[in-house]
């Protein structure tokens, strides 16, 4: 077959995919709407495609996009049919280098959801809004199975789980938050912006999900709500995957400093550079070379686009000063109150993580020494974005023991409560 017949039988495959893209719109709840629009560059066959979602259908045209995109999506046309067809996962595409994203990295996951595979075998993905008390939560869910919760860390979003819960998708149901104050979830003004409220919302999410119970991945300032949310509700949690948890720091010489920052400056008019949020964001990894520079480039900008609003800011300062300065013993100090969890846990480290180093591994054992306790060499602050196959094997493997467990655990709360 000559070069040109198979150009044009691709070409011919992802067009057909990309009309029938109106038909394939899932309505109801099953999607939460955005208006958008998209720029799909086909790289191998140097075409151009607008996808422009507008009125609860999406309009499809061959060109250059007329107005600036919310998010680029670039790959060969292989692959576009793929996700098209539902065949293969963006994550996936995204991580084995078939297809750059720039822009709005949540934007793209939306449209995906929104879209009806065309006949794939992956698992549907839900992008959804619940109501927990006065604030909207987003969620994405996808995959069948024991349900799986997972919390971002501090300026992050759900984003930052988007391939480790396509890889737990095969066994779990699978439920990414974006916690209020950041990613597509409201913004309050005033808020406590703590653990115990974040909990509160996790908690409050599973009610309007029907969750009766869940495991729960938490990575940093995550790890630390859904510690929250063991203590808080342990009936409700199976079991908890924490991925460099933001436990209380023992040593805090900037403690006066931190509680003199207002999280009410925020609203000030004011930016974060690209060059100060992309240093921190590369800070995060051992190797800075681990993440893909298209992905680390559409998280930047995600951020910033974000910390534009003063709420957001406000939110994340607020957030950032109460992990500094939670008390780390005392009666209702961190350590203390964590050796009361009943909930089996795992807490895995980065043996190279600067912002919360494996040596608190100390200080969990001292308090909790059943919880178990593994370090990931070559790995920062971010296991599941760094070492995605590895951290997917070992919640999965403790998933499973937790889940064989749990009718032994069950009788165990029942005699602690009567006591």
């Amino acid at each position: 077959m000559s070069v040109q017949r198979v150009s044009s039988k691709r070409e011919g495959a992802l067009e057909q995919e990309l009309r029938s893209l109106p038909e394939r719109i899932t309505g109801g709840d099953r999607a939460t709407w955005v208006d958008a629009c998209v720029h799909l560059a086909v790289v191998d066959l140097g075409q151009t495609w607008e996808l422009r979602t507008r009125d609860n259908t999406i309009h499809v045209r061959r060109g250059p996009s007329r107005e600036t995109p919310h998010v680029v999506l670039a790959g060969d046309s292989a692959a576009l049919t793929g996700l098209l067809r539902g065949e293969m996962a963006g994550i996936e595409l995204i991580v084995d280098g078939r297809m750059t994203v720039r822009g709005s990295i949540d934007t793209a996951v939306t449209l995906e959801a929104m879209v009806r595979p065309d006949s794939g075998p992956l698992p549907t993905i839900d992008v959804q809004h619940v109501h927990v008390g006065k604030e909207r939560v987003a969620v994405l869910s996808s995959g069948t199975g024991p349900d799986v919760v997972c919390i971002h860390g501090l300026g992050a979003s759900r984003t930052s789980f988007l391939e480790l819960g396509h890889r737990l998708a095969g066994s779990y149901r699978v439920h990414l938050v974006d916690l209020p104050g950041f990613g597509a979830s409201s913004t309050p003004v005033r808020a406590a912006y703590d653990a115990p409220w974040f909990a509160d919302h996790v908690l409050g999410v599973m009610d309007q999900l029907r969750i009766d119970r869940a495991h729960l991945v938490g990575n940093s300032m995550g790890g630390r709500v859904a510690i929250e949310a063991g203590l808080r509700a342990p009936e409700r949690v199976t079991a908890l995957g924490l991925l460099a948890p933001a436990v209380a720091f023992v040593r805090r010489g900037f403690h006066p400093l931190v509680r003199l920052a207002r999280p009410e400056l925020g609203v000030l008019p004011h930016g974060i550079r690209r060059g100060i949020v992309e240093k921190q964001l590369l800070s995060f990894f051992a190797d800075p070379g681990a993440i893909d520079p298209a992905l680390a480039d559409a998280i930047v900008e995600e951020f910033r686009t974000r910390q534009r609003s003063p709420a957001a800011r406000a939110a994340l300062y607020s957030a950032a000063r109460r992990i500094y300065l939670e008390a780390p013993f005392g009666r209702d100090g961190f350590y203390p109150r964590l050796a009361q969890l009943q909930v089996p846990a795992m807490f895995i480290w980065g043996s190279h993580d600067r912002l919360v180093p494996a040596a608190f591994a100390r200080h969990v054992t001292e308090w909790m020494p059943a919880a178990q306790q593994i370090v990931l060499d070559g790995c920062g602050h971010v296991p599941q974005v760094e070492h995605p196959e590895l951290t997917t094997e070992l919640l999965d493997g403790f998933f499973a023991h937790a889940d064989a467990a749990r009718p032994m655990r069950r009788r165990r709360l029942r005699r602690v409560a009567a006591a």
